[in-house]
Parts: structure tokens; C-alpha cells; sequence
């Protein structure tokens, strides 16, 4: 009774982290881009790369002190250098490929490639992991995918460039993704550990080559941009939320799957839509609405599937229980028929 109630106890608490985990990733992107909102007008910033160079280069220090002060513990565990190289590129590759993306296509198309990335890792996740999906869990993706895509494409326009950039950008997300639940589970890393490492590559490399990135992207010069307080301001603040989203990024993959963290993930764009419009006038049609309704119920339904996979029970584990407890019978039959007293059956008496 008691071991029960203290697996009670440990669900519960788990739950809470869960919530608590997707809140701070919910909050924190849909400041963030609020905030770049502010920062990305068009007499504003230009330098979109380079101020995710920025992002990771917070979120570096922040690890580098929760080191000093004991905090965390990532100096400790070792993952090698070159698979955190590795990552930083693929990740990098990502945040260049979306803006990219985002320049030569149109709107429409963009939004569409960020939606097919869940089928992307799903094949992805199955071509590297061998992991298989129930057909409840399948449908309520489709309907997520269908809900988000109607309140959110409008205009799909593309060409040769931008979809080539669109892929590699879709490819690389997906694979960063599924690659940083890899590799928490592979080097028994936690989350933040794990960021704290990855983080300082991903700055530097930001840092140098994002300028000519975005010189390339809006043709505007770091340089020649004049830093005034409320823009100084917009940049701490994008970059202080940066470091709990990544944070929390990595905290949702680890606990869950990069499938999870893309579904639940949408529930980011129905809270820009609806703080678009309260915030910033932006236009709600009955459209935006019906999509925004169908991807909550899809997003419902997915959370639903997935407990009901998690519940059915592994017909290996079942078979390979089953074989145990056979050999264990076996083995027990034999110990009795040992131990019991041969007896004479013309007597009837025991040797």
C-alpha cells in the first residue's frame, strides 16, 4: 500500500515537471517572438542570425556559472567533442536554413515546411530508431497538421532556391530534434548539461559567420545599425527568454520524443495568432479560428493516443515474461522430482 501510494506520489510530481516543462517552452517562444517583433520591424534589426548567436552566447554564460556555483554538474560528464561539433552544425544549418526560407519563399510555403517537419521526424525517428506509431497516434497527427495548416497558410508561392533551402531547413530541424533526446539518452546527460555544452559552440559560430548571413539575408550591415535603448533593451530581453526556451526545448525532447515536441509544439502558433490579435490588431478570421479549434482537438487526441500507447503492454516483453516464468516451472518440477524419495513400487516402500 505504501509503495503504492508513494508511485502515486512520484506520477503526480512527474506530471507537475511535465506542465511545468511545456509552460516555460510555450512562454518563453511566444515572448520571444514578440519580442523580435519589436526588434525585426522594418526599421528595425536585420540581423536575425546574429542575434541567435547572441541567444546561445546568454545562454553559454548562464551554464558557465551554474558550473561555478555547483549548480550543474556538466563539466563532469563527458560527451565527445566531436558529436557536439556535429550537433552545433546541424543545429546551425537549421536556424540559417529557416531564415533562408523564410526569405525566398513566401509565407504560405514556409509555414507549410515547418508543418511537414512531424511527419519528417516520424520517418526519421523510424529510419534511425526503428520506432513504429499506432494508427490513433498517426490520425491525430493528421488532424493537427490539417488544423494548423488551415489558419495558418495563406499565399504559397516557391521556387527552385527556396525549396531546396525549405528541405535542407526541414531536414536539419528534424534531425537536431531527434538528436538531442539521442543524446541525453546515449551519454546519460541531463538536459541543461547537455545545452550547456552544445551552447558555447553554437555562439561562437553564430557570432562569426551570422553578419555575413544576414549582410546576405537583408543587406544591411551589423555595423551601421545604431543600438538605442529600447532596441538594447528588446535584445536582453529576447535574449534573458532565449535561455529558458532553450532550456525548456531540451527539458521537453528529453522527457518525451522530437514528435511530442513538434504536435504540442503548434500550441506556440495558436497563442501567437491569438496574442496577434489582442496585442497587435492583427486580423481573426472565422478560418483562423476553425484551424486554431481542429489543431487543439488533434493536439488533444495525440496526448490521448500516446497514454494509450504507453499503457498497452510490449508483446516481447510479454513473450519473454511468459518464457520465464516456463523455465522457472521447469526448473522447479525438477528440484521436486530430485528431491523427493525414490520408492520402490513392488514394495511400496521408500530406498
Amino acid at each position: 500500500m505504501e509503495a503504492q501510494k508513494q508511485k502515486e506520489s512520484k506520477s503526480s510530481s512527474s506530471s507537475v515537471s511535465d506542465v511545468g516543462a511545456w509552460g516555460m517552452n510555450i512562454v518563453s517562444s511566444v515572448g520571444i517572438i514578440m519580442a523580435n517583433k519589436q526588434l525585426m520591424s522594418p526599421s528595425g534589426l536585420g540581423f536575425a542570425t546574429t542575434l541567435t548567436g547572441f541567444h546561445f552566447a546568454v545562454t553559454a554564460l548562464v551554464g558557465l556559472v551554474s558550473n561555478a556555483t555547483g549548480y550543474s554538474n556538466s563539466a563532469s560528464i563527458h560527451v565527445p567533442f566531436w558529436e557536439l561539433f556535429w550537433f552545433s552544425i546541424v543545429a546551425n544549418t537549421s536556424i540559417s536554413g529557416m531564415n533562408f526560407s523564410l526569405m525566398l519563399n513566401s509565407v504560405g510555403f514556409y509555414q507549410i515546411s515547418k508543418l511537414s517537419m512531424i511527419p519528417v521526424v516520424c520517418v526519421m525517428e523510424w529510419i534511425l530508431h526503428g520506432k513504429k506509431y499506432s494508427k490513433e497516434v498517426k490520425m491525430a497527427v493528421v488532424v493537427v497538421v490539417v488544423g494548423v495548416g488551415v489558419c495558418t497558410v495563406t499565399d504559397v508561392k516557391v521556387n527552385a532556391k527556396g525549396f531546396i533551402c525549405a528541405c535542407v531547413a526541414v531536414f536539419s530541424t528534424s534531425l537536431q530534434q531527434i538528436s538531442i533526446g539521442s543524446l541525453q539518452k546515449k551519454y546519460s546527460v541531463g538536459s541543461f548539461e547537455l545545452l550547456s555544452k552544445t551552447a558555447p559552440i553554437q555562439a561562437v559560430s553564430l557570432l562569426v559567420f551570422g553578419p555575413f548571413i544576414d549582410y546576405y539575408l537583408s543587406g544591411k550591415l551589423l555595423s551601421n545599425y545604431r543600438f538605442s535603448s529600447s532596441a538594447f533593451l528588446f535584445i536582453l530581453l529576447s535574449c534573458s527568454l532565449a535561455v529558458f526556451c532553450n532550456v525548456s526545448q531540451y527539458l521537453c525532447i528529453g522527457r518525451f520524443s522530437a514528435v511530442t515536441f513538434q504536435v504540442l509544439g503548434h500550441m506556440k502558433t495558436v497563442c501567437i495568432l491569438t496574442l496577434g490579435w489582442l496585442l497587435f490588431d492583427s486580423q481573426l478570421t472565422v478560418k483562423n479560428i476553425l484551424g486554431m479549434t481542429v489543431a487543439v482537438l488533434g493536439m488533444i487526441v495525440y496526448s490521448w493516443a500516446v497514454e494509450a500507447e504507453k499503457r498497452k503492454p510490449d508483446s516481447k516483453t510479454i513473450g519473454h515474461t511468459k518464457n520465464n516464468l516456463l523455465e522457472e516451472h521447469v526448473e522447479l518440477l525438477k528440484q521436486r522430482i530430485e528431491e523427493s524419495p525414490a520408492k520402490d513400487v513392488e514394495l511400496g516402500h521408500a530406498k
